[in-house]
């Protein structure tokens, strides 16, 4: 516990180092963001009924995968689960994660499209931007968006305030875009969750909390950073809403959307695993290192190790709980997830990988920092240079805000 509660003031402290102003620390805030989130953990943790009800979302995880199966094995026969027409030998080479795991993206990206056409989604969206304006004192744009980014991404959320975009402070915007990388969108929960669920009981509920959390925690971390020197952005009656003319138009237009993020989420993996192989291939010709051939999960557990421990983690856990921050990090947190449900047994503790389960969910990695420039500098071209300028630092400033709801479960776990 004194372990990640040291934890903590490391992480405060390192963004403090890289602040634009370094006198404007606004200690009130930071220690009302922190007891946030340490409630929301001791809530979902530790008070049996909530943490009940998170577990129960494996059913939704299950029923979800099944209902996605039942379409994969009618588009795609045994190669999406279906019967096969032989017998298979070896079960585990059976799956396929192109055809069997992925697909889910497009079902909870309809699902998504029709409960925001439903209402379901801006009421919720409504409820968590409102305790993020009276707990950190945001302004309502920043709120409004921020409490979006948990359902919708760093990219459609600010949709949702696309004519104050141009009115935010400057810290609000780096706010904006460090929420966005320290968070995961709605459409990836579900994936995730599959991906880890064998490893962690109640596995969406641990990665819907994670996002949750990591809301103030990134608040708290841009707020440091780049400090408020201005009044906070409020909303009027003009902000724009997602419409669909009917559910129909819902399931098909979520689906579209659905289609271009599984073929994004697809070309990255292709991409992000040969360049670790090529990685690999070129360490491969250094010498060994203490018996082993240098690899790059070898190279970034040595490197990402002192921020493992700085979460509460075992110093002999470390490197493996940095590789996987690493991997997280340079690569993207799919490939992350999945070196952690592929972990041997033993390697990490069951703490261990609960506190590794909440610090990787989140987006900041070079290819998402990349479309989030993308997406921001089209909604809003005027403050182009702004955007490029802090993008770095919103990169650092997501991942130490992952990294502090790392710590804040292993405070309380």
């Amino acid at each position: 516990m004194l372990h990640s509660l040291a934890g903590l003031g490391v992480l405060v402290a390192l963004a403090w180092l890289m602040s634009e102003n370094r006198r404007l620390f606004a200690w009130r805030m930071v220690l009302a963001g922190i007891a946030v989130q340490i409630v929301i953990a001791i809530l979902f943790l530790r008070v049996p009924l909530a943490h009940e009800a998170m577990l129960s979302l494996n059913g939704l995880v299950d029923a979800l995968m099944a209902a996605t199966r039942a379409g994969t094995s009618f588009v795609f026969g045994y190669l999406g689960g279906g019967d096969t027409p032989f017998e298979v030998t070896n079960p585990g080479a059976n799956f396929n994660l192109a055809f069997q795991s992925l697909p889910i993206v497009l079902v909870v990206s309809a699902l998504a499209a029709l409960l925001w056409h439903w209402r379901v989604l801006p009421v919720a969206i409504g409820l968590l931007s409102a305790a993020l304006r009276r707990t950190l004192n945001t302004g309502g744009a920043l709120g409004l968006a921020s409490g979006a980014n948990v359902f919708m991404g760093m990219v459609e959320a600010p949709i949702l305030i696309r004519p104050y975009l141009d009115r935010l402070t400057r810290s609000e915007l780096f706010a904006l875009m460090s929420v966005g990388l320290a968070t995961v969108a709605g459409t990836v929960l579900v994936l995730y969750a599959s991906v880890i669920g064998t490893r962690i009981d109640g596995a969406l509920g641990h990665i819907i909390t994670a996002s949750i959390i990591s809301l103030p925690a990134a608040i708290i971390i841009a707020r440091i950073m780049v400090p408020e020197t201005a009044t906070g952005t409020e909303v009027g009656d003009d902000v724009p809403a997602l419409t669909f003319n009917g559910s129909m138009d819902a399931v098909v237009q979520g689906t579209t959307s659905g289609l271009q993020l599984l073929l994004s989420i697809a070309a990255m993996l292709i991409v992000a695993v040969a360049l670790v192989a090529i990685a690999d291939i070129a360490l491969s010709l250094l010498p060994e290192v203490a018996g082993a051939p240098l690899t790059l999960e070898r190279v970034l557990g040595w490197a990402f190790a002192p921020i493992a421990w700085c979460m509460g983690i075992a110093w002999e856990e470390a490197p493996t709980a940095g590789a996987l921050m690493g991997t997280k990090t340079v690569l993207n947190e799919f490939l992350a997830y999945l070196a952690l449900a592929g972990l041997e047994p033993g390697a990490l503790s069951d703490r261990a990988q609960l506190i590794m389960v909440y610090a990787l969910c989140g987006f900041a990695n070079p290819g998402s920092v990349g479309i989030m420039i993308g997406g921001l500098t089209t909604l809003v071209p005027e403050r182009r240079d702004e955007i490029i300028g802090m993008a770095g630092r919103a990169f650092v400033a997501g991942t130490l805000a992952t990294c502090m709801t790392g710590a804040v479960v292993g405070l309380v776990a």
